[in-house]
């Protein structure tokens, strides 16, 4: 199995399964003399940690992660970092009945016609297990990029239920099990959530990411453009279906004036924007302004709900997936979702530097 490293100068590649005995990545490409240890890198792994809240998954893993390379003395040498997690909670049993059905919507047909086999047991790779990785190397990313540049993410929608813009309050995103910045929306999400979790459902969200900070010229031109890699790192994510940029699908409705963003001198001689339908990207190269991406995460496809599907012998069947599932995987792609922007802009950052520096 190839394509498991991604980035250019900047480069991570996980291994592990959901329920082997580990899982692990190599981030290579990482600056010397940065400081870091394991104390930067775990607050942004709890921030996805399952089992924290009923509206998660209930799978108890510390995710205590080991840096195994690449630090001494708690700064990078500039040599590969390598990191693991240990694989405590695994119930591979919940899995036995479906060993030989395939889940609808899950990657469990695709798996096995390309491979002739599977790891059934919570999904192997594609479990979102194989997302912690990408948090921890997300962690490295941002002391890279330094803290001039700021990367948070919060829920926009879950459901058909929106998050106000006029009460959206960053302050407010860690203060509930939902990311959510729209305090008033929190209780709605309670009792949402918990209706489709007793029926053994599982529902979608859409997920908000900004970045600020990043300054004009990273990316570039065709190939090597910003948006077309941060829309390729957030769909590498388990579960995402679509991706979108500044205004995104709905700059399709607008005119030419009202989608353009003018372009002033302000007080200080800076070149501004009146608006930011572009999402801080222009022509693959940021403007300087704030990075706005949205992402869409299907549900959950492990479902207790019987749904028709076929077994490994092509004979048809039904299947209810037992164990234990997060009822809006969109929750916990959060955090996810903000490891692999961090991850992509530290990538462009280096080539930039490499190139126009």
């Amino acid at each position: 199995m190839s394509h498991n490293t991604f980035g250019h100068l900047f480069r991570v590649t996980t291994f592990g399964e959901s329920h082997g005995p580990e899982i692990g990545c190599i981030v290579d490409g990482t600056p010397p003399n940065i400081p870091l240890s394991e104390a930067d890198i775990q607050p942004y792994l709890d921030k996805r940690r399952p089992g924290q809240s009923r509206y998660t998954t209930q799978r108890q893993e510390t995710d205590k992660v080991n840096i195994l390379s690449g630090v001494f003395n708690n700064l990078t040498t500039g040599t590969p970092i390598g990191m693991s997690i240990q694989n405590k909670d695994a119930r591979s049993k919940d899995y036995k009945e479906i060993a030989k059905k395939f889940r609808p919507g899950h990657a469990d047909f695709t798996y096995s016609k390309k491979y002739g086999l599977r790891d059934y047991r919570g999904g192997g790779r594609a479990s979102a297990r194989e997302t912690a990785m990408r948090v921890a190397a997300g962690a490295i990313a941002r002391k890279v990029l330094g803290a001039s540049v700021k990367i948070r993410g919060a829920l926009f929608s879950m459901g058909k239920l929106k998050t106000n813009y006029n009460k959206w309050d960053w302050g407010q995103v860690e203060k509930n099990p939902f990311f959510c910045p729209d305090p008033d929306l929190v209780p709605q999400l309670e009792t949402y959530l918990d209706n489709i979790r007793k029926k053994g459902s599982s529902i979608g969200a859409v997920i908000e990411l900004q970045a600020s900070g990043v300054p004009p010229g990273w990316g570039a031109p065709i190939y090597g453009k910003l948006d077309a890699e941060i829309a390729s790192g957030i769909m590498s994510i388990n579960a995402v279906k679509a991706v979108e940029i500044g205004s995104g699908m709905k700059s399709s409705e607008l005119s030419g004036e009202e989608n353009a963003d003018e372009i002033y001198i302000d007080s200080k001689g800076q070149p501004k924007f009146q608006s930011n339908h572009s999402g801080g990207i222009l022509g693959g190269i940021s403007t300087g302004q704030d990075i706005i991406c949205r992402f869409a995460v299907k549900p959950t496809s492990s479902i207790l709900a019987e749904l028709n599907t076929i077994d490994t012998h092509n004979n048809e069947t039904s299947i209810s997936t037992k164990g234990r599932h997060d009822p809006c995987v969109g929750v916990r792609a959060v955090p996810i979702g903000e490891a692999m922007l961090a991850c992509v802009l530290a990538d462009q950052m280096l080539r930039h530097q490499a190139q126009c520096c």
